[in-house]
């Protein structure tokens, strides 16, 4: 019903709607049972996305919800290499790319059609300083943007760059929404196999499948018992993420759920703040390096569910470098390091540790804590709501934190994170790490045509990065899922994301009301 289409809660509907309504529940209590596109499915989250506008927005969520709201020019393929998405593309020259749009994913929710003047107006506003979007530095490449039609736009490089296709995967918004002011942090309008229906409250986004009117609910549940429990409820339907290993095993043993687990790709590490005093010490960062067990870690929180890192990139990335040595656990080399800047037991260094109040994060926090005390580190742990933290992080109010990269594809996260011109807002070197040989290498591989070559040179870049530690690398986590037991084909990715919310499904037959005569 056309009705139930509305930007904010179930006020206002006209008379004739009110009427289908009525219609509807008498036909329910007479026994007509529920249809899977009538009845929402439901993911809890642990907290809601924060930011719907693709331009600013860089917290994990938000990005998985934007890239099912939002379609973009270009996607990747399993090898993590540019693939079309919106549109093909040829290289007319090293420094000049042209894109053609195909004919899926073109229609805004609002009705117009998305043509090559809204993908110039996007880029063209990420590109503007007065935007303030993070993902600038990104496409500091791009000299100028042109179309050909409604079909067909140009860019022009400053260098070339053989990945260049990559790094427009950027959701596209309608040109004259962005000329008006329109406010997509909280109220969408893309071209994705998801549409935004309402946010009647902070914790509840309510969104509608396109091919079948399917509504789908995000409920943010901030802490990870409750949410289990209104999984075990039927309150709602499916989790992703976010969970303690003893609630996962937990939830193996109820037969109302089923889980799945899969390899992930997610980066966790360690983020040291290089302008500090302390922290910007080499010794320091090498000696928590060494007092950091990560397997024991990895055994007993996470109960082995993930793979121990040394850079952003898993082994089986066209870029990754799979042949650097891996951080050695060290107490006596940490105790040493230390003694070198003249910490020891009658001068213990003490420092802050700042995370997220998510309760994982804190018993992580906690461990981190412990195994630094062993080698004579006091660290105070700072735990706060996640707004403040990434706000705390962004400003480089810190001195270490923990996070998890979320969805690297491309080795451009290397200027976007390593280069010494991406600290905040221009990108996201919340370290304030600076290289003048990182930056040339990153500079040097970014114009090299050859993939071969250019995977060579990000092999060097992750060698100086591991040794000059901006971050302490930890793991790659795994991916993992609940849901109740008529939630059908929803199928985990590698990076985590929601895409599967395309083709979940309810299935009728275990529907409450279903088959009632």
């Amino acid at each position: 019903m056309s009705c139930w289409r509305r930007s904010a809660g179930f006020r206002g509907l006209a008379p004739l709607c009110r009427l289908g309504l009525a219609w509807l529940l008498v036909l329910a209590i007479l026994g007509g049972g529920a249809t899977a596109g009538e009845v929402p499915i439901r993911m809890g989250l642990a907290g809601p996305p924060r930011n719907l506008d693709p331009r600013l927005a860089t917290d994990a969520t938000s990005e998985r919800v934007n890239r099912l709201l939002y379609r973009r020019l270009t996607t990747f393929d399993a090898g993590s290499l540019p693939a079309p998405e919106l549109a093909r593309w040829e290289a007319l020259s090293p420094t000049h790319y042209r894109f053609t749009l195909g004919e899926e994913g073109r229609d805004f929710s609002d009705g117009s059609r998305l043509t090559s003047a809204d993908v110039k107006a996007t880029f063209d506003s990420v590109r503007d300083p007065a935007t303030a979007s993070p993902h600038r530095a990104t496409l500091a490449i791009i000299t100028a943007i042109t179309t050909e039609g409604p079909d067909r736009l140009d860019f022009h490089l400053r260098e070339p760059d053989p990945l260049f296709p990559a790094y427009l995967g950027m959701g596209i918004l309608p040109a004259a929404l962005i000329q008006s002011g329109h406010p997509f942090a909280v109220a969408p309008v893309g071209s994705g196999p998801l549409r935004f229906e309402a946010w009647p409250q902070p914790g509840r986004l309510v969104l509608r499948r396109q091919r079948d009117g399917q509504i789908l609910e995000l409920l943010a549940v901030k802490d990870p018992n409750v949410r289990v429990m209104k999984l075990l409820r039927g309150e709602i339907d499916l989790l992703q993420n976010d969970l303690s290993p003893e609630l996962i095993g937990y939830l193996r043993g109820r037969e109302e759920v089923r889980v799945a687990r899969a390899p992930g790709v997610n980066f966790s590490y360690l983020g040291f703040n290089l302008e500090d005093p302390v922290t910007g010490l080499p010794q320091v960062r090498q000696a928590l390096a060494h007092a950091i067990d990560r397997d024991e870690i990895l055994r007993y929180l996470l109960q082995g569910d993930g793979r121990l890192a040394t850079g952003l990139f898993p082994p089986e990335h066209w870029a990754a470098s799979p042949d650097l040595a891996p951080l050695v656990f060290d107490p006596e080399r940490a105790r040493a390091l230390l003694a070198e800047v003249g910490y020891g037991p009658d001068r213990p260094l003490r420092l802050s540790y700042k995370t997220s109040s998510d309760p994982f994060r804190i018993r992580f926090a906690t461990i981190i804590q412990a195994q630094l005390a062993r080698v004579g580190i006091e660290a105070r742990i700072q735990s706060y709501d996640w707004g403040t933290f990434f706000g705390d992080i962004k400003a480089g109010r810190f001195q270490l934190y923990g996070l998890t990269w979320v969805g690297i594809r491309t080795p451009d996260i290397f200027r976007y994170v390593f280069h010494s011109a991406s600290a905040p807002p221009e990108g996201a070197n919340r370290g304030r790490y600076r290289n003048p040989e990182v930056d040339r290498l990153i500079e040097t591989a970014r114009a090299e045509p050859d993939l071969g070559r250019q995977a060579g040179l990000y092999r060097r870049i992750q060698a100086l990065i591991l040794a000059d530690l901006p971050y302490v690398p930890l793991w790659y986590e795994d991916q993992f899922f609940a849901a109740r037991r008529e939630v059908r084909g929803y199928r985990l990715a590698p990076d985590g994301n929601y895409d599967a919310l395309m083709t979940v499904e309810l299935h009728q037959e275990t529907l409450p009301g279903a088959g009632v005569k």
